[in-house]
């Protein structure tokens, strides 16, 4: 009785193991099977656009790069691109991006081909240092050899940058980068891209730029106790770099299944729709340094791939208010906040309206924004604390950074009043929360 006893203990504690670190695949919600890249007799859903298939090596990699969002995550604000330097906030230290021009001493310009798969494949450095998940090697992957040797073909090419990378400031035991062994070990799957023979080859195309290059999941999809994605909860939102990356799965209340494909596309490739909103903070940057250089053709595979992510319900998210608002604020809407209501007339109501309808720019309109719409208001707080710099049509849409310029107190105060006055659901982010979100922004 007494080894029964155990067995079962055992075998409990191997089942709740299980459930905790396993992580399904990124495209095992798709019905059918998949081959390897060598099986698959359709169109091949790696590599660039058919347009560019006849370009030089270089070339080829810089859409490549632009498509796995490189310039984002290795560019500090302000600083050169690709030299790194971008600080990543961790409740448990700063981690930086490093310099990844061909610079031989600060640089990869050492890199060997067989060292640049190294890291993109397996996350390992040259010289053996396990490489943090920041680095989203277990999305890169997926990609295949010569799609990262054009990649690193076009790095190469840059004018080398001799940038030193500062020191990271990991706390113990996250400053162990011997333990990413194990990590990569239960979520590194080390394998390239497989299609799926029993879906087209436009959703081949659409997954192998969503979660290969692209690596979409990695700010929309949550995270397990393990720090991996799980998949399990496919793109139903997660909060990346002080940021909340929304829903995106096909719920049509808190994610995007009542956008259509030409809406989807249409945001995708600049990051605003009327009635939607205008994307900021990672997403901003993710259209504006890859998305918005996309050929029309891979928006319409990322697209259709979308389309197929099953829904997931996100009950903190309201149906965004559709509505304008009245065009002056009533008394007992001031008196309710006061404090916010003069924030905003002094400060936002020129660009943003009293109405939700800009009567500058379309780029800032609140009607429809799901920011606005968070009752979290997390990504409204980062907006006011860093400002927005966003491209479009006629050129730069710049918001100021308010961060410095009013107390922790004074942008909870004006973020409430935005959310509450032309949101859905009013906000009530402390001051303390304000502090909180603003220190865990990259920056």
């Amino acid at each position: 009785m007494n080894r029964l006893y155990w067995i079962l203990l055992a075998l409990l504690a191997f089942v709740i193991g299980t459930w905790i670190i396993y992580v399904p695949g990124p495209i095992a919600f798709a019905s059918g099977g998949t081959v390897a890249l060598d099986d698959y007799k359709d169109a091949n859903p790696t590599g660039v656009p058919e347009q560019l298939s006849k370009a030089d090596l270089v070339s080829r990699g810089e859409y490549l790069t632009r498509a796995a969002d490189c310039e984002a995550c290795h560019t500090a604000k302000g600083g050169e691109p690709y030299t790194g330097g971008l600080a990543f906030n961790l409740p448990f230290g700063t981690l930086y991006s490093p310099n990844i021009t061909p610079d031989k001493e600060t640089g990869i310009g050492n890199w060997t081909d067989a060292d640049f798969l190294n890291a993109i494949h397996k996350g390992i450095a040259p010289d053996g240092t396990r490489l943090y998940p920041a680095f989203p090697y277990a999305s890169y992957t997926l990609l295949t050899d010569n799609d990262a040797l054009a990649i690193k073909a076009y790095l190469f090419s840059l004018a080398p940058v001799h940038r030193e990378t500062p020191e990271n400031t990991l706390a113990f035991p996250f400053n162990q980068r011997w333990l990413m062994r194990f990590w990569t070990l239960l979520y590194n799957s080390d394998e390239r891209f497989r299609p799926n023979p029993s879906q087209t080859a436009e959703w081949n195309r659409g997954a192998y730029l969503a979660e290969a290059l692209g690596h979409c999941g990695e700010c929309h999809t949550p995270r397990n106790l393990m720090q991996a994605l799980d998949n399990g909860k496919k793109f139903a939102g997660a909060v990346t770099a002080g940021w909340r990356a929304y829903n995106i799965t096909q719920d049509e209340t808190s994610g995007i299944g009542s956008w259509s494909a030409e809406t989807t596309a249409k945001f995708l490739s600049h990051g605003h729709v009327e009635g939607l909103g205008t994307a900021s903070g990672p997403m901003g940057e993710a259209i504006d340094m890859s998305l918005r250089h996309m050929t029309p053709e891979d928006i319409k595979a990322l697209v259709t791939y979308l389309k197929t992510v099953p829904p997931i319900s996100d009950p903190t998210l309201p149906v965004p208010k559709a509505v304008l608002a009245s065009a002056f604020p009533k008394e007992d809407e001031i008196s309710e906040n006061e404090r916010g209501a003069k924030i905003y007339a002094g400060a936002c109501a020129a660009c943003h309206g009293w109405s939700g309808e800009s009567p500058v720019l379309s780029y800032a309109n609140f009607v429809g924004g799901r920011s606005i719409n968070d009752p979290t208001a997390r990504n409204v707080a980062q907006a006011v604390i860093w400002g927005v710099t966003r491209h479009s049509p006629n050129g730069l849409v710049t918001m100021p950074a308010f961060g410095k310029a009013y107390s922790d107190d004074e942008i909870a105060a004006v973020v409430n009043y935005v959310t509450a006055r032309f949101g859905a659901a009013k906000s009530n982010i402390t001051a303390e929360e304000v502090a909180k979100i603003g220190q865990q922004a990259s920056h």
